[in-house]
């Protein structure tokens, strides 16, 4: 008799869990969105909803409903419309896509943002960075230095707002460091660093008394010596085998320039940048190539951009696609989880394929594992 309540009680007990997992998996998945849907940023706002929609049609299910609200790029503004999404019953946000607009969004507990920025240093509890962060892009490099063993590698940080995110990428990826370097992107003042870093003076010193020395030599071979010689800029060894200059566009090229100017070479040494996003204009600059960096999955991205430019007439933003792959990572881990548990599932150890790449989720962070690539002979190839 005990057995048989016992059989009863089970089925009574399985049915109960499988009638509550089957109503959940009918339930709404309300994600908000906060992004500049007035303001300057407005067309960031604009290519965000619309990548966001497209996602929503491409994964296929009527159950995800978005909601769109403004940020206008402004802390309180953006307060006031998570205010609106809470109240709309809504635990997981997408956005705000900028750092500034974070600023009070500490008082929103019930809510948890994947806000659009790179940066993971002084973020409030509930905000979860899902930018290419520093330290998915050298956890990137730092597979490449070891990969080929490169033994002595030289960073160079600029002295920008974003220099303490680089340091704490540096940091938790556990690169190995060689040595570390801090520089001013004012021009004359850049120029007389590199040349401190890169024992320009001494080096130069070195060619101008080694054709002296020749000179006043009886090799009978000393005029070819010093022909040779004279094509050079300096003499002597360089005691690093990489450098990695971690900075974007014109400052990034100022870089290389006084790197080449204390004839430190990419054909000798490893020139490696952070993410550029596939700046074109960078496959022109032949005299600081081969450039190594880190970026998302190029193939990927292409076939993105056809398909938004296909659906909208115009090309997506960057930012456009990180948005078009968060609504997949909520709505992959959603199912897994109690719909009203959203804001709880960035805690759990998990990996989403999307595509930038995968996005690896653990303790309300998110790190990406990233391609690595190389411009060389004004091509982008692809390392791994």
């Amino acid at each position: 008799m005990v057995k048989l309540i016992k059989i009863i009680y089970n089925i009574i007990l399985s049915f109960h869990f499988q009638f509550f997992a089957s109503a959940n998996a009918q339930e709404k998945i309300k994600i908000g969105l906060l992004v500049p849907m007035t303001g300057e940023n407005k067309e960031i706002g604009e290519s965000i909803i619309k990548a966001v929609g497209l996602a929503v049609k491409d994964i296929d299910n009527n159950l995800i409903e978005i909601f769109p609200k403004d940020t206008a790029t402004k802390a309180n503004q953006t307060l006031k419309s998570a205010f609106e999404l809470s109240e709309m019953g809504i635990k997981i946000v997408i956005g705000p896509v900028f750092y500034e607009s974070l600023t009070y969004l500490d008082e929103m507990k019930d809510l948890t943002f994947l806000s659009l920025t790179n940066k993971t240093l002084d973020l409030p509890k509930n905000v979860i960075s899902a930018g290419i962060n520093s330290t998915s892009q050298f956890n990137t490099i730092k597979k490449f230095l070891e990969t080929n063993q490169i033994q002595r590698t030289v960073f160079l940080t600029p002295i920008r707002d974003y220099e303490f995110e680089i340091k704490n990428g540096i940091k938790n990826s556990k690169i190995k460091i060689y040595k570390d370097y801090e520089y001013n992107t004012e021009p004359t003042k850049l120029t007389k660093q590199i040349e401190e870093i890169t024992n320009y003076r001494i080096r130069k010193q070195n060619l101008e008394d080694e054709i002296n020395r020749i000179k006043n030599s009886n090799d009978p071979n000393k005029e070819k010596k010093i022909k040779r010689l004279e094509k050079r800029y300096t003499l002597g060894g360089l005691n690093f085998d990489a450098v990695v200059i971690a900075d974007f566009d014109e400052s990034l090229k100022s870089v290389s320039t006084s790197l080449l100017y204390t004839d430190v070479l990419p054909k000798n040494k490893y020139f490696i940048t952070l993410n550029q996003w596939f700046d074109e204009s960078l496959l022109n600059e032949t005299d600081i190539q081969p450039l190594y960096y880190p970026s998302i999955n190029k193939e990927n991205f292409d076939n993105y951009k056809i398909k938004y430019f296909n659906a909208f007439n115009e090309d997506p933003t960057h930012l456009s696609l990180l948005s078009y792959d968060l609504v997949g990572l909520v709505y992959y881990l959603s199912l897994n989880s109690n719909v009203e548990n959203l804001n709880k599932i960035f805690k759990k150890k998990n990996s989403f394929k999307g595509k930038i790449g995968i996005f690896d989720v653990k303790n309300n962070k998110i790190n990406h594992r990233l391609n690595f690539y190389k411009i060389e002979d004004q091509k982008l190839i692809e390392i791994f």
